[in-house]
């Protein structure tokens, strides 16, 4: 059965509000700060956003390979013409058949009899980059010849979304457990005989905040410094205001996850019980990086999910970087985003203040705003 402490303490003992909620965000910056698992892992996301920088670099140039072809007279021209091909001319077609089985080359390309009039000759196998660039296709023509390549499209739109989803994950539950552990060990009767619950609840979202938009911070400017390092003209050309508009999206979308975290661990009393409340927010969090997945060059999803709150820190970054937004719509979204927080942040901070002190059995969330 649930029990109920008094929440009406004397004045006279409280610290003033917001001094209290400096301390309460120094305190979580701090444990987080002492944290080897917080600080392993911070390092881990920096590396791994500069080897993504590197790789998107020099990446292709690893994996390119050149072919090794055996030709005649009759065939030199049209081997040649292929991309990444080294081209070694024969006098017959039998000295060509001879070095690919003595595997001297990778293949031979002969005159043929089909209607291309080409035989590609392989020992097991023929390679299959040579046979697509020496099949027939049609000419292609872009009309916008600026068009994002759809492989960077989609590698843009997943660190869009991977960095959202782990950082409001990882700091989120980083809250509710913390929030659960005190009500658990009782810490928290001590602590607001002296801290207002609000105070409790804006010092730990704020402290978390900072943490978040720190990395969120160097991971852009690791992206952006790496990019320029290494003269990817992608990243230096095109993902400055993209990266922008995620920069400062995310820093009010992560104050209404943490406020939606907080107020969901407040709803326990036990960490075996954070999983029934924290799974629906977890998937709050998830939705937008498959969508953001699966329609990166949907225009009409991207605008669609600009105005949604929990997917516009992703869509509208995305967008910009597809040049299908005008200015304004950016504002937009980021006022909608900013409107929704603060009414979220008002309605956590009431579930926050009237569940902290209950324990036993979970809250139900329409008992905490009764």
């Amino acid at each position: 059965m649930s029990t109920a402490s008094p929440t009406h303490v004397h004045a006279a003992g409280r610290v003033p509000f917001w001094r209290a909620v400096g301390i309460v965000a120094q305190r979580e910056i701090m444990v987080n700060l002492r944290s080897k698992a917080y600080l392993i892992s911070a390092g881990i996301v920096l590396l791994g956003a500069l080897a993504a920088v590197i790789f998107s670099s020099v990446g292709p140039q690893l994996f390119q390979s050149t072919t090794t072809v055996a030709v005649v007279s009759q065939t030199e021209a049209v081997a040649e013409a292929v991309p990444d091909t080294e081209v070694t001319v024969v006098s017959s077609e039998q000295e060509a058949r001879d070095l690919v089985a003595n595997e001297e080359v990778d293949a031979a390309v002969l005159p043929g009899d089909g209607p291309s009039g080409i035989l590609v000759l392989g020992d097991r196998e023929a390679p299959e980059s040579l046979i697509a660039a020496l099949s027939l296709a049609p000419e292609v023509e872009l009309l916008d010849p600026l068009a994002p390549n759809p492989g960077i499209l989609y590698l843009i739109a997943l660190g869009f979304g991977l960095v959202f989803m782990m950082a409001s994950m990882s700091f989120g539950f980083g809250i509710a457990s913390s929030v659960v552990e005190e009500k658990q060990t009782r810490i928290v009767e001590i602590l607001l005989a002296s801290v207002p619950a609000k105070a409790l609840m804006a010092g730990k979202i704020i402290g978390n905040s900072l943490l978040a938009f720190v990395q969120i911070g160097l991971i852009a400017a690791v992206v952006l410094i790496g990019g320029a390092i290494t003269g990817n003209s992608v990243i230096v050309d095109g993902l400055g205001a993209p990266i922008a508009w995620f920069v400062g999206l995310f820093t009010v979308g992560f104050v209404l996850m943490a406020s939606l975290f907080a107020a969901a661990a407040a709803l326990v009393s036990r960490s075996e019980d954070l999983g029934s409340t924290t799974t629906p927010l977890m998937m709050l969090v998830m939705l937008p990086y498959f969508a953001i997945i699966l329609f990166n060059s949907n225009p009409l999803a991207l605008q669609i999910m600009s105005y949604v709150p929990f997917s516009a820190p992703v869509a509208v970054p995305m967008r910009a970087y597809l040049g299908v937004m005008e200015w304004w719509e950016g504002l937009l979204s980021f006022g909608i985003v900013l409107a929704t927080t603060l009414l979220v942040v008002t309605v956590a901070g009431r579930v926050y203040e009237r569940s902290l002190l209950r324990t036993g059995k979970p809250v139900k969330l329409r008992e905490a705003l009764r």
